[in-house]
């Protein structure tokens, strides 16, 4: 739970200069001091982390390969000529095995939540097959991103039990894996943030679940970049050295959920919202009640909201020893909010790339972000003296 001294933390000042909360541009993350970077297989370069993780790795001066099921969906993005597009998906060995074999590090960014029906099988058939590929193309690394959980994993919802299932097998194979753990992404175009902006702007008062009152590690989706891009490149003696491990990636506040539905609303210049707790809104409630205030695919919104009911904070906090820290640090919850509501009144999706920045600006909307992504919410309760 957060203390009155954390709070007071949160809630001190605010700047008016867009700029002045900007992180300072991320240096290049070495891989072996005497090699060239490894060769890297984005799976997932089109979702809204890999569409912020390959201009990293390409600014490290990596060489950089992508598996889409769609490749058309690439035709416009800015980098599109410097990597190598390899056309298919995680159900197509064949395509998969072909691209494995020409890259040294396979980071796995692909999660089958609102795209299947059972979601949980598929995600573990995929994931066998891709393990299973990685081992024969004689894989050096796999990089995964998973969820932050709780270490008991027989209360897990669904969505977060597959997580952890699909970060065991990936752990189980002969290929060293690192798999970071993220709990809430804060950046416009995320899910998690977008589910947050919706019900905070929306709603200025509400009946909540419980799950309000659960405690949450958000992280700034600029960091969970920088920790992707240094699992990619650190030497292996140093962040592998007894095989495959997780890692849990955190910003440095931990809230409850209402918490952060309150700080949000003071950066967006809204009153304070109203929140009262019941105990018989169950998940399916929750995921309806989601359902009428936020754009997301039910598909997606509802295995989100469920996984709210366990706490996602860090359990070991070892990252910025393993990994390095981000460039000044970890971005709290507050400056990373800043970032993500740049754009006055809500986010605006950039007509083309020209008008985006995903390398030095990551948490602003990208052309290729969900349609959703780009929905402005009816304001009630905005500060009328406010920014």
């Amino acid at each position: 739970m957060t203390t009155p001294h954390d709070l007071a933390r949160l809630s001190s000042g605010s700047s008016n200069d867009p700029e002045a909360t900007r992180p300072p541009r991320p240096q290049p993350h070495p891989f072996r001091s005497d090699q060239p970077g490894p060769r890297v297989l984005v799976i997932g370069a089109t979702g809204y982390i890999g569409s912020r993780l390959v201009p990293r790795l390409l600014a490290d001066g990596l060489e950089v390969s992508v598996l889409a099921r769609t490749p058309k969906r690439l035709d416009d993005v800015p980098w599109r000529d410097e990597v190598t597009i390899h056309e298919g998906g995680l159900g197509d060995y064949d395509a998969l095995l072909t691209a494995l074999r020409g890259a040294d590090v396979a980071c796995h960014l692909v999660h089958s939540m609102g795209d299947a029906k059972d979601y949980a099988r598929e995600e573990r058939e995929t994931t066998k097959a891709f393990v299973q590929a990685a081992e024969e193309a004689g894989i050096e690394r796999i990089v995964h991103l998973s969820g932050l959980h709780p270490e008991d994993e027989s209360a897990l919802s669904p969505h977060l039990r597959s997580r952890a299932e699909v970060a065991q097998i990936m752990l189980a194979s002969s290929v060293p894996a690192l798999v970071i753990q993220a709990g809430v992404v804060i950046g416009s175009g995320s899910a998690s943030f977008e589910m947050i902006r919706h019900l905070t702007t929306r709603l200025p008062g509400m009946v909540t679940p419980r799950w309000v009152k659960n405690r949450i590690q958000p992280i700034a989706v600029r960091d969970v970049i920088h920790y992707l891009a240094a699992a990619v490149s650190c030497p292996a003696e140093s962040c592998l050295a007894d095989g495959g491990r997780t890692i849990d990636v955190g910003g440095p506040d931990v809230l409850t959920y209402g918490e952060m539905m309150q700080v949000y609303a003071e950066e967006a210049g809204l009153r304070k919202r109203l929140m009262v707790p019941v105990p018989v809104l169950t998940p399916k409630l929750s995921s309806l009640w989601m359902g009428l205030v936020t754009p997301l695919d039910p598909g997606l919104a509802a295995p989100l909201v469920e996984s709210l009911r366990c706490e996602a904070i860090v359990l070991v906090d070892d990252a910025d020893e393993v990994l390095g820290p981000p460039p000044g640090g970890r971005t709290s919850y507050r400056e990373a909010l800043r970032e993500a509501l740049r754009v006055p009144h809500g986010p605006a999706r950039p007509p083309l790339w020209d008008g985006a920045d995903p390398l030095d600006d990551p948490a602003r909307l990208l052309p290729s972000d969900a349609d959703w992504a780009g929905v402005r919410p009816p304001t009630i309760g905005r500060v009328r003296s406010g920014r």
